[in-house]
């Protein structure tokens, strides 16, 4: 009985057993464990390519279902990165030299998981001269070579202080969909995104929009970190300012005891006002639902976009005169 009670204890001891620290999961945002032959097939291949991803480096909470569906986000310029967000989960510190064929590998993987869309992103490199634009220049190439049907969205960094020509180099090579997360509000980036500046990205998508009107741009923000309701509201105008096409929203998880806490769990109906609110403002498409993220059905949502500008655009022609 004394043991008993001294393991009890020790978990419910925060200094003993950290995960009670963090608050239990509501049952909205709860998901099956990965398993089964279609997800470790995928696992298999990213592994034999030797290519990392943003669903286990970020521990995902949807990796389960997208691998099964051979849906996976590639992460490129290594699995290290050189910030250290209070969000994330991708480990920081000094990447390794870029894998120069990791372009080629990238696209063979898109090719034998037969994907009709790929989502690839990066960690941060700031300590490349170009922040590691050309990479992304040579994954969108040799996906072109290689998988030519396959439609291309990127996630970059914000290209701290190599921004101008970065981005134009990436628009240059014509992805269809650029994506660049402002992650949370403003009054939140010194402690959620200490390293990256709120305008900054603003400014980063603005700039791929006037570079090329015909290049979808998405953006999205984690609910849960203690935003108010009417600074997500603000989020939405300046995204809608810099032409953003796209918003997605989702709930933080807590990837560990270090992390940023989760302050509440924000519930569905909360995503589903959110998400009205968005498509009033003028979203070409928004996602928010708790477990949305960036990439989370990336491909059945550009064909839902694609359909909503050519929406928009027979809405705005001229009516042709009798």
């Amino acid at each position: 009985m004394v043991g008993t009670w001294l393991i009890w204890l020790a978990m419910s001891d925060p200094l003993q057993n950290p995960a009670a620290l963090r608050p239990r999961k509501p049952d909205w945002i709860r998901v099956k464990a990965p398993m089964g032959k279609a997800f470790n097939d995928t696992r298999a291949l990213m592994r034999r390519l030797n290519l990392a991803t943003v669903c286990e480096e970020a521990a995902c909470p949807n990796i389960g279902e997208c691998w099964t569906k051979k849906h996976a986000t590639v992460m490129i310029l290594g699995d290290t990165c050189t910030r250290a967000c209070a969000f994330c989960n991708v480990k920081t510190g000094m990447p390794r030299a870029v894998d120069l064929s990791e372009p080629q590998h990238v696209a063979d993987a898109a090719a034998e998981l037969g994907l009709e869309h790929i989502v690839v992103t990066s960690v941060d490199r700031d300590d490349l001269a170009d922040g590691g634009a050309s990479q992304f220049v040579k994954v969108i190439e040799a996906l072109r070579r290689t998988t030519p049907t396959t439609t291309i969205e990127i996630l970059t960094p914000d290209f701290r202080n190599k921004a101008d020509a970065a981005i134009e180099a990436i628009v240059a090579a014509r992805p269809d969909v650029y994506n660049h997360n402002l992650e949370t509000v403003p009054r939140l980036y010194p402690t959620i995104r200490p390293g990256a500046r709120y305008y900054a990205s603003l400014r980063l998508l603005e700039t791929v929009k006037r570079l090329d009107p015909t290049i979808f741009t998405k953006s999205g923000i984690m609910v849960g970190l203690g935003e108010e309701r009417l600074e997500v509201h603000q989020v939405m105008d300046d995204m809608r300012s810099a032409g953003i096409d796209f918003l997605t929203m989702g709930q933080y998880l807590q990837p560990t005891p270090k992390h940023a806490k989760v302050i509440d769990f924000v519930p569905p109906k909360t995503f589903e006002a959110y998400a009205a609110i968005a498509r009033a403002k003028g979203f070409l498409l928004v996602a928010a639902t708790p477990l949305t993220r960036s990439s989370y059905h990336a491909g059945d949502d550009f064909a839902k976009l694609r359909d909503a500008r050519n929406a928009e655009l027979a809405r705005k022609a001229p009516v042709p005169v009798a």
